[in-house]
């Protein structure tokens, strides 16, 4: 395997999708590549995909080889968090459901409020629910990206966080 030291996102999330099946998983579908801003004090931008991968592995196990496969990629786990990083790989669904141990949780914590990462799982498994609220990840994409209904309020005054209006 040929590991890329320059590339941009395409290439990198295309290496890391050839890496996991070298490393004996299955993969049964890849979404396409999406490329997004940063969150936090990265200045660049990311390519975001899902990819659908069958194996015999416990999730623990399988996040093992994960972060083996960010490693070879250059990733290293220190210094600030958000920072730019060559390769992020999580579990974030499980067809066995909800999965906890010391080192992981599935679903993953931060899905359900992440355009760049249902937008390309409803890409590839759309009808998968989620374990913890039972909508499928189409039902949950919609509901992060709908536009919100604000109710208009008489000129000088504002609704507040509690809902109540009030003058300013």
């Amino acid at each position: 395997m040929r590991v890329p030291g320059v590339g941009g996102p395409r290439e990198v999330l295309g290496a890391a999708i050839a890496a996991l099946a070298g490393a004996g998983l299955t993969v049964a579908a890849v979404a396409p590549v999406f490329v997004t801003r940063p969150i936090g004090p990265s200045s660049r931008s990311y390519g975001n995909s899902a990819v659908l991968v069958a194996s015999e592995w416990s999730p623990d196990q399988l996040l093992i080889e994960l972060k083996r496969i960010e490693r070879i990629f250059g990733r290293r786990h220190r210094g600030q968090r958000w920072r730019a990083r060559p390769l992020d790989l999580d579990i974030l669904l499980w067809s066995g459901g909800a999965w906890h141990s010391p080192v992981l949780t599935i679903p993953h914590p931060a899905f359900r409020q992440r355009d760049f990462v249902l937008r390309p799982c409803i890409a590839i498994a759309g009808h998968w629910r989620d374990p913890g609220t039972g909508l499928t990840l189409r039902h949950l994409h919609a509901r992060l990206t709908r536009p919100s209904r604000l109710r208009r309020c008489a000129a000088g005054r504002a609704l507040s966080s509690v809902g109540r209006a009030t003058d300013f």
